[in-house]
């Protein structure tokens, strides 16, 4: 029986360290592609904006067609609200 027990407390010893061993490497590789993941995050976001910066006049210029009716109304209605406005009073200055 105490055979059994030391055979019983050996298998659980092994397993406890294995299982140790396998949270260490577990913890390791978890930081070690977080970090990664986060180096990728980074990178992309800048390479996203950098794009972005670098797209976005060709993509007004070719959403200009489809704005065109809209900016000039906006430009007939700001032209309209600005010529019906009254000019603001001037304060004469006595010396």
């Amino acid at each position: 029986m105490i055979e059994l027990m030391i055979l019983l407390a050996v298998i659980a010893g092994l397993w406890l360290f294995f299982a140790v061993i396998g949270l260490v490497f577990k913890l390791i590789f978890g930081v070690i592609g977080g970090l990664f993941g986060l180096l990728g995050a980074l990178l992309g976001g800048v390479l996203a904006i950098g794009l972005g910066l670098v797209l976005l006049p060709f993509l007004m210029l070719a959403m200009l067609p489809f704005l065109l009716p809209t900016l000039l109304l906006v430009g007939v209605i700001w032209l309209i609200v600005r010529a019906a406005r009254t000019p603001a009073p001037t304060q004469a200055t006595t010396h």
